[in-house]
């Protein structure tokens, strides 16, 4: 081995060992802070110098008893999320492509669309759907309506990734495109889009982890029994809402720790790519 791979070979062993030590430091930090939680609702009482220190005492009978049918939950949160984040990919893709169009119609739309779901609240948007439509003469299911606020919602803000994606393809490559006779559509599909994916689906994976928190409002309707819904039921019928809420609590930080992870490894793949 010569003494500039050796060097480089060092280097690289220190690295690692500085990223394992790092790792090993969040791990024992996450650890801690995770039975500091549990420590705080065990219910124990701790005399210390004269000072009585109690930690919350939780029904662990109501949780036994209610955690499986909130748990339940969790699949309807997982179809609505999936359902919407779909609905807005196709949304902002279009959105993203009217922006970026020359055609006047084409851009109007995009962009009234993109400023008039901007600019009022998602909450209002859902009950406009759930409440207001059926006067109208328009009823969805509940479902459906769900999914429908929650893509509508999401794919406005998505379309600027989309947008930012699709431009940060070199122009020098759209150009050689078309000079080998290439249509527009057919460069988009064949030489932009593949590129472009590579830049879009991370932050895709970030605003899928934030929709299924947000999906916690389509609860407000009372029509589509996820998660929070069914701890508000609970709670309510046996007059536990502090058990309840932590349930739902637990199994939304379940499922956006799940989630965050694949994102992680396909934001690492991406990265990855990008650089060869």
């Amino acid at each position: 081995m010569s003494s500039d791979n050796r060097l480089g070979y060092e280097v690289d062993q220190i690295r690692r060992r500085k990223e394992r030590r790092f790792q090993l430091k969040v791990f024992v930090s996450w650890s801690i802070l995770f039975f500091f939680l549990l420590f705080l609702f065990s219910g124990l009482e701790i005399s210390l110098f004269g000072l009585v220190i109690k930690t919350i005492t939780l029904d662990l009978e109501f949780i036994k008893r209610s955690g499986p049918d909130i748990g339940r939950g969790m699949i309807i949160t997982i179809i609505l999320s999936v359902s919407s984040i779909t609905l807005a990919s196709m949304l902002a893709l279009l959105s993203a492509l009217g922006r970026m169009s020359r055609i006047p119609l084409a851009y109007a739309t995009s962009t009234f669309y993109i400023s008039l779901v901007r600019g009022t609240p998602l909450l209002l948007q859902i009950f406009f759907l759930f409440f207001a439509l059926p006067q109208l003469g328009i009823r969805l299911g509940p479902m459906t309506a769900g999914i429908l606020a929650l893509g509508l919602n999401y794919g406005a803000y998505m379309a600027e990734i989309f947008r930012a994606g699709i431009e940060a393809v070199d122009v020098g490559q759209k150009e050689a495109a078309y000079a080998l006779g290439m249509t527009n559509g057919q460069t988009l599909r064949r030489i932009v889009f593949p590129q472009a994916l590579r830049l879009i689906i991370p932050p895709i994976g970030n605003q899928f982890v934030a929709m299924q928190k947000d999906s916690a409002l389509i609860s407000t309707v009372g029509f589509v029994h996820e998660i929070l819904w069914r701890a508000g039921k609970h709670g309510r019928r046996d007059a536990r809402q502090l058990e309840a809420l932590l349930v739902a609590a637990v199994f939304y930080w379940a499922l956006t720790i799940i989630f965050s992870t694949f994102q992680s490894r396909i934001e690492d793949k991406f990265s990855k790519s990008i650089r060869k």
